[in-house]
C-alpha cells in the first residue's frame, strides 16, 4: 500500500509549527510494510485542499490527513472530504456526549460550534479522541482508504497507536513491514564517502541505502522491506558489513547517537575523567559534555582561556611558548592539555585553540585548528586541522573531530 499524508493548518505554511505529525506518522507505516512516498502541506482553504486531494488520489491508495478537525469555521478537512467523496456528516452520538461531559466536569458553558467537533463522515470507522474532543476517522472506497486525524500532536499520537494503526493493519493484511537503521560517519566527506560506496548504492534494491549530509557528518539510512519469506534485520545487517568494510574507520555510532554521547559512554566504560581546557571553542565542548547525563561522572573541570595572559596565568602555559611559537601551535596546544589534565587531576586532559575567522591571526588562516589530548600514561598528540565553513561551523567541527580524536585513541590502545 502506498500512502500520502496531507497536514491541513495555514499555522504549518506559516513557519509558526513544524509538522513534525508527519515524521510520526511515516515512522509508524513503514513498521507497518505501508510506504509513504509524499508529504502535501496545504492551508486553511477548501479549494486548494480539494485540489491537494485530487492529486494524492492519483498517487496513493491511502490517503491520511491530519488538523483541521476543531470547531472553528477555518477547520474545514471533514467537509471538504465528505463534500469530494459525496458524503453526508453525521452526528457521532458518543463523541457527543463526550464533549458535553467535558463541558460540565470543566463547569464551562459549551458553544453552538462545539457541536461540530462530534461530526463524522458518514459511513467511517469512528477512531476515538481520549485526549481530546474531535474524533478521528477511517473510511474505504473502492480504490482508496482515507484516515483523518486531530492535528495536535498529544491527541494524533495515542489515536494513531490505539485505533489508526490497527484500522490500516487490517486493511493492508500486514504482509510485510519495513526496518531501517542510520549508520554515522565522522571524518569524511558525503562525495568521498559516496565513492567508496558507488557500486553499492548502483545495485541497491533492498535494502536501499540513503545518504545524508549535514553539520560535518554524513549518515546513511539503510532501509529493508521483508516478507514471510526474508528478514530485514539481516538484509540490513549484511549490507552494514559491506560498507564498514570499505569505510569502518569513520563510523562512529547509529540511529540518533552523537560523537559527544558515544565519547561519554566510552569514558564510562573505562571509568575515566577528563578536563578541557579551550581557546578557539569558548566552552563549546564543555556544554556538549554536560548536557549529557551523568557528566558529573566523568568532567572535573575546564577554563575558557581565550586570551594568551589567561593561557598563562590559568593553565600554566610558558610565556617563552605563546612568544616563540604563538597562541595558535602545535606547542600551545600541547601545554594546554597536558596542564590542564594536570590541574585537574584527570585522566584526560583535551585542548582547543585556532582560528575561527573570518579573519586571519598570527599569519594563520582561519580554518587553522590545533586540538590536543593528552591520556595519562600516553605522549601528548596534536591534531593539526585545516577547515573551511562560517566560524559556527569551524568551532562546532572542532569540538566533533575532538571528541572523534580521543575515541580513536582510546579504542586503539585496546586493539
Amino acid at each position: 500500500m502506498n500512502a500520502e499524508i496531507i497536514a491541513v493548518g495555514s499555522e504549518l505554511l506559516l513557519g509558526q509549527i513544524v509538522n513534525t505529525n508527519a515524521r510520526f506518522l511515516s515512522k509508524q507505516l513503514a513498521d507497518l510494510g505501508v510506504n509513504v512516498f509524499y508529504h502535501t502541506v496545504v492551508g486553511d482553504n477548501s479549494d486548494r485542499l480539494k485540489s491537494a486531494i485530487a492529486i494524492a488520489q492519483q498517487r496513493a491508495e491511502l490517503i491520511i490527513f491530519t488538523g483541521g478537525l476543531g470547531p472553528t469555521k477555518d477547520d474545514l478537512t471533514k467537509d471538504t472530504i465528505a463534500g469530494q467523496l459525496g458524503k453526508k456528516l453525521v452526528l457521532d452520538e458518543e463523541a457527543m456526549r463526550s464533549i458535553e461531559w467535558y463541558y460540565e466536569k470543566t463547569n464551562r458553558v459549551m458553544t453552538e460550534n462545539n457541536r461540530r467537533q462530534a461530526l463524522v463522515i458518514e459511513g467511517s470507522l469512528i477512531l476515538k479522541n481520549e485526549n481530546g474532543m474531535a474524533p478521528g476517522m477511517f473510511l474505504t472506497t473502492a480504490d482508496h482508504k482515507y484516515m483523518l486525524l486531530p492535528g495536535p500532536p498529544s491527541e494524533m499520537e495515542p489515536m494513531f497507536l490505539k485505533y489508526g494503526q490497527a484500522a490500516i493493519a487490517g486493511v493492508n493484511g500486514n504482509q510485510s513491514r519495513i526496518e531501517s537503521r542510520v549508520l554515522r560517519f565522522f571524518g569524511i566527506g558525503e562525495a568521498a564517502l559516496e565513492a567508496k560506496i558507488e557500486d553499492l548504492i548502483d545495485q541497491q534494491s533492498n535494502p536501499t541505502i540513503a545518504p545524508l549530509a549535514g553539520d560535518g557528518e554524513v549518515t546513511l539510512r539503510l532501509t529493508a522491506r521483508s516478507d514471510a519469506n526474508s528478514n530485514a534485520e539481516a538484509m540490513i545487517d549484511k549490507m552494514e558489513a559491506e560498507i564498514i568494510a570499505r569505510v569502518g574507520e569513520f563510523f562512529y555510532g547509529y540511529n540518533e547517537t552523537s560523537l559527544i554521547l558515544e565519547l561519554s559512554k566510552l569514558l564510562k566504560s573505562r571509568d575515566m575523567t577528563i578536563s578541557a581546557a579551550e581557546s578557539l571553542t569558548g566552552g563549546m565542548f564543555q556544554q556538549e559534555l554536560t548536557s549529557v547525563s551523568g557528566a558529573s561522572n566523568l568532567f572535573q573541570a575546564g577554563i575558557v582561556c581565550y586570551s594568551n595572559e589567561a593561557k598563562i596565568e590559568l593553565v600554566n602555559v610558558r610565556p617563552e611558548i605563546i612568544e616563540k611559537h604563538g597562541a595558535v601551535s602545535k606547542e600551545c596546544a600541547e601545554e594546554l592539555a597536558v596542564n590542564i589534565s594536570s590541574i585537574a587531576k584527570s585522566d584526560i586532559g583535551i585542548s582547543f585553540t585556532g582560528v575561527a575567522g573570518p579573519d586571519s591571526l598570527e599569519g594563520h588562516q582561519a580554518g587553522t585548528v590545533f586540538i590536543g589530548v593528552h591520556i595519562k600514561g600516553q605522549p601528548v598528540h596534536v591534531e593539526h586541522l585545516r577547515m573551511s565553513g562560517s566560524r559556527t561551523a569551524i568551532r562546532s567541527r572542532s569540538v566533533k573531530y575532538g571528541c572523534q580524536l580521543i575515541i580513536n585513541r582510546l579504542t586503539e590502545t585496546r586493539k
